[in-house]
């Protein structure tokens, strides 16, 4: 049934979709005190102080629920709807040969970016937490799959799975904001306060010398679509887990600060993991 729902909904136009994801973030915002709270205070800490810019923030984080049906289900009309100017940039790594480590931060429609470089590109592998739930799963897995686009499951096999395409010269992609388990992170500061964070991209980076490159699609307005924003992270790759750390989270401040209000500030980013204290203040 929830198939069913997303392929009508994949069929609707995107301004629509937009329209609607709007009602719904708002909806949330006004119906969840704790996270409303958190996503102003997240905000704040990166200098995106008020009620207007929180409002807008979760108005975004609707639009972003509600494009997603599209650009799994109808995604040769997505990627009509995409554009860039950074191309260069992906070109570059490409010709280098080493592979591309795809950084993609909650922000704006993060499920486009993949699937523009799959189809411009080559072939790109892209790590995800698997659902708890299997029918879930099985969604995720089904949308997100597609024409030189694979995923791998956030496990040990899955980290092998990466690890190989890009020794292939291959691209994969992480979410690299996620806050990652105990004992696969460190703490580094984001937006000037500790932040639990993978040391995946880090070492991979490190093992294998593929490119970094972080990639955002950033939501057009009136359902025009969206511009794929691909910026290179300045080598070379430092060397201890919490520079690297603090290195990939400097570049993802600096993505989010062009569209900030597309970013997900509602997202429990500063938790601590089971096991972990964050550094004191």
């Amino acid at each position: 049934m929830l198939l069913t729902f997303y392929r009508l909904l994949a069929r609707l136009p995107l301004g629509w979709l937009h329209r609607l994801g709007r009602c719904l973030g708002l909806l949330v915002y006004r119906s969840s005190a704790d996270y409303a709270a958190r996503l102003r205070a997240n905000a704040a800490l990166g200098g995106y102080q008020g009620e207007d810019f929180a409002r807008r923030s979760a108005a975004a984080a609707g639009e972003g629920a509600l494009e997603i049906p599209r650009v799994w289900f109808r995604p040769d009309r997505a990627l009509a709807e995409c554009r860039t100017d950074d191309w260069d940039a992906v070109q570059g790594a490409l010709d280098e040969g080493k592979g591309i480590l795809f950084l993609t931060p909650h922000l704006g429609c993060f499920e486009v970016a993949a699937r523009y470089y799959a189809h411009r590109g080559g072939p790109i592998t892209v790590l995800y937490r698997p659902p708890r739930k299997a029918w879930v799963s099985q969604l995720v897995e089904g949308g997100r799959r597609g024409p030189n686009l694979d995923t791998a499951p956030a496990n040990l096999q899955g980290v092998r799975q990466l690890v190989r395409a890009l020794r292939r010269g291959e691209a994969i992609g992480i979410l690299p904001d996620q806050v990652p388990g105990n004992g696969e992170g460190v703490w580094a500061p984001f937006f000037g306060k500790p932040a639990f964070s993978m040391v995946l991209p880090g070492r991979l980076a490190a093992q294998t010398g593929a490119a970094v490159v972080l990639t955002a699609g950033e939501r057009l307005p009136g359902g025009q679509g969206w511009k794929v924003h691909f910026v290179r992270l300045p080598g070379p790759v430092p060397e201890t887990a919490e520079d690297q750390a603090a290195w990939v989270n400097a570049g993802m401040e600096a993505m989010i600060r062009r569209c900030p209000e597309q970013y997900l500030w509602g997202y429990n980013r500063y938790k601590a993991p089971r096991g972990e204290t964050p550094p004191a203040a």
